[in-house]
């Protein structure tokens, strides 16, 4: 495991039920992040990646799509190009436990409402909420709440919301700008917990599934 690189992983959506639809998926790796934002159709600052990176230390790769099939397409064409031939692991906080979780679920749900290819077959996944949940003493469980007690001690992040259903809020008035920032912190929380965990716990203690559909044709 010591041997894949971490590319974190995380989502935002318009909601939680069956009809509700993705609104950004972020990675995050070492050397930047790359995101994908549904408009919806909506009108967007022809400016808003070099906005966003006003605000970075580290460079975002922003593209905006109309709708969510675009966003979709988009994401199986980076994965395909970028990160299914490399040696990487995927990580995500609560994006797909034994008891459920939310990223990963949400998603094959929205890519069978397209008909659209499942698109991390080739790649191993960790959900890193296991490891801070029973290796850890932490009071908090949330991706936010952890990140802040065991890595900023209070520090300040580029997240514009102290929750998230404010990003909902935000999207469907066209503040896009602050959902993209939203989703770059969460993804970048995401990458630095999974980096505190490699380095106080063993291998052992690492749940790794693969994430290859069953039947992988289409």
């Amino acid at each position: 495991m010591s041997t894949l690189a971490t590319i974190a992983f995380d989502i935002e959506t318009t909601g939680f039920s069956t009809t509700d639809q993705l609104t950004v998926v972020g990675f995050d790796a070492e050397i930047g992040s790359r995101v994908f934002l549904n408009t919806d159709g909506g009108a967007c600052a022809s400016d808003i990646e070099q906005r966003v990176n006003d605000q970075l230390t580290t460079p975002v790769t922003l593209t905006v799509h109309d709708d969510e099939g675009a966003l979709l397409d988009a994401v199986k064409t980076f994965v395909d190009a970028t990160i299914a031939q490399r040696d990487i692991k995927l990580v995500a906080y609560n994006g797909e436990t034994w008891k459920g979780g939310f990223d990963l679920p949400f998603l094959r749900t929205r890519l069978s409402y397209h008909r659209r290819e499942w698109p991390f077959a080739e790649l191993p996944y960790i959900d890193v909420m296991k490891i801070f949940s029973s290796r850890f003493n932490t009071s908090e469980n949330s991706l936010t709440g952890v990140y802040d007690e065991l890595v900023a001690s209070g520090h300040s992040t580029v997240d514009p919301f102290e929750e998230s259903s404010k990003a909902v809020d935000a999207w469907e008035t066209g503040d896009f700008e602050a959902v993209v920032l939203h989703n770059v912190a969460d993804i970048r929380r995401t990458r630095a917990l999974m980096d505190v965990a490699e380095r106080y716990c063993s291998k052992s203690d690492f749940s790794m599934k693969s994430l290859e559909p069953v039947d992988g044709g289409q």
